[in-house]
């Protein structure tokens, strides 16, 4: 199987973040939350001990046995509003700091619903993170609904998720769904779920609650948080309802919180057609290219090797088969980083033999696919969270949507037109997020976004866009990849981060190139 720790880290906040970008009516909770209802919640004392029981991946469990690491539980309301209802619990993971200690950082990589605990397990062992875990407790948090946390969000049979259903709806728009399937979404994941006061509460400014409570518990008086990707939408979400809880805040690979779903599908789409033609223009340029030599024809080429997989899906590894959104996941997890578009090319190559397995390994590695075909639910608790955030789309108004992003990135196109649904349109919850949110915020601290010039995922005129809308540093990157902050190993960009962080330090203008 296609592993690297890198590039695990990097598809941690995958293409699934888009869609979690709403447009709704309900307000937000300017100011901060009355935190007197909570008391109970904040007087709690975490019982940290070893990490291992908390591992629900192979992957994670391989992460989760190193020395130094320290795990617990912390119980939140099920709702915030009624605290004397249900609870949840959050899988924590801590590394405790090394030297002279500041506080706590918390930190999120997106998704959105990826495993926080091991993200933070895996940051602390990368070399560029030494200057921030000798001040700071490294803390990472499954997300409710996900991951050690429960009760966990789980929709569809592993056969279904084998089947790339669930990827229907996020990466190609819905166009397979019927009304059908989306009732039977809904309703498979309330009864897979615990029900539907469960999966009515795993929207964003649920776990902007959550960490909150986890602020107070871990003794900090104003939280220090690092989120990538979807993380960003956390960390502005939590700058406009706990402003004067922030003390700094590094929001890498922004998302604009100016736009409603429509034009964040359209935006990223671009994004990662963008990153398409400059890996096809450097296949080109390095000679004996799959999709030839001529860049302008690349896209025309793609099609010709991947729309056959929709009808006849290749052979790809013992007892497998490599179909077509098998292929467009392999590729686009792969455009994440310009190290990895090599692989690419390899995994396009074999297609012209008639072979899958490396595209196919790069998209089991992305799902977490297990040894024994079994599935992770992070995916189905993204979706869960998009359902919870994102406004409503009628069939006319998703299909319109998806014309909108094919045109966008006609890469993606798969020739069997653009006719959709909202995978939501059955929820059983109102988006609560509302969209633009985290404007004009009083009383925050300057906070710093870090945004890489060739980012597929979270384009860069995203990020500049969340820098005006918070009043943010800048910090620039110039590269071809999804998130910079500690991940790329570029000190540059680390050093820079680690002075904010450590000294409050805002960057004016700065730049790396990586």
């Amino acid at each position: 199987m296609f592993r690297h720790p890198r590039l695990r880290l990097l598809i941690t906040s995958t293409v699934l973040l888009g869609l979690a970008a709403g447009c709704a009516t309900a307000p937000a909770t300017a100011g901060g939350a009355d935190s007197a209802p909570l008391d109970a919640f904040h007087a709690q004392e975490l019982a940290f001990g070893p990490c291992g029981g908390y591992a629900t991946t192979e992957g994670d469990a391989a992460v989760l046995g190193g020395d130094g690491l320290e795990c617990a539980r912390l119980t939140v309301p099920l709702d915030h509003d009624d605290p004397d209802g249900r609870t949840a619990e959050l899988g924590i993971l801590r590394v405790p700091a090394t030297g002279d200690r500041i506080g706590s950082l918390v930190v999120n990589p997106g998704g959105p619903a990826k495993p926080g605990m091991s993200y933070a397990a895996q940051l602390a062992a990368l070399p560029g993170s030494d200057r921030i875990t000798e001040r700071f407790d490294l803390v990472g948090f499954d997300m409710r609904g996900t991951g050690a946390s429960t009760p966990v969000v789980d929709c569809f049979t592993d056969a279904e998720r084998q089947d790339d259903l669930l990827m229907a709806t996020f990466l190609f728009g819905g166009e397979t769904w019927s009304e059908d399937d989306t009732r039977k979404a809904a309703r498979g994941c309330a009864e897979g779920s615990g029900g539907v006061d469960v999966i009515s509460h795993l929207g964003s400014r649920d776990t902007v609650r959550d960490m909150d409570v986890l602020r107070a518990v871990l003794g900090d008086d104003q939280l220090n948080f690092l989120g990538a990707s979807y993380g960003t939408r956390l960390g502005a979400v939590y700058a406009e309802m706990f402003p004067q809880n922030v003390r700094s805040m590094v929001l890498d690979g922004g998302m604009d919180p100016n736009l409603g779903i429509r034009d964040r599908m359209v935006q990223q789409y671009a994004g990662f057609q963008r990153s398409f033609d400059a890996m096809a223009t450097a296949c080109a340029a390095a000679g004996d290219c799959p999709l030839g030599d001529d860049p302008q024809q690349a896209t025309a080429r793609f099609h010709e090797l991947v729309r056959p997989l929709a009808e006849d899906p290749v052979p790809a590894g013992p007892d497998r088969e490599l179909t077509y959104r098998g292929a467009v996941e392999g590729v686009l997890f792969a455009l994440y980083q310009q190290d990895y578009w090599p692989v690419i090319v390899q995994g396009l190559t074999e297609l012209t033999a008639d072979r899958g397995d490396t595209l196919l390994a790069i998209r089991d590695g992305a799902h977490e696919r297990q040894s024994d075909g079994s599935y992770p639910t992070f995916i189905e608790g993204a979706f869960a969270i998009h359902c919870n955030d994102r406004e409503r789309l009628t069939p006319d108004q998703e299909t319109a949507m998806r014309q909108q992003m094919l045109q966008a990135a006609p890469f993606l196109d798969d020739g069997r037109g653009t006719a959709a649904r909202d995978g939501c349109e059955h929820w059983p919850a109102e988006p609560t997020l509302g969209s633009p949110y985290a404007t004009d915020v009083d009383g925050l601290p300057q906070t710093l976004v870090v945004s890489v010039t060739g980012d597929p995922a979270s384009p860069h005129e995203g990020g500049v866009a969340l820098a005006d809308t918070l009043g943010s540093g800048l910090l620039t990157v110039e590269g071809e990849q999804h998130g910079a902050v500690l991940v790329a190993g570029n000190s540059c960009v680390d050093d820079i981060v680690a002075d904010y962080l450590i000294d409050l330090t805002v960057p004016d203008d700065a730049r790396c190139t990586l």
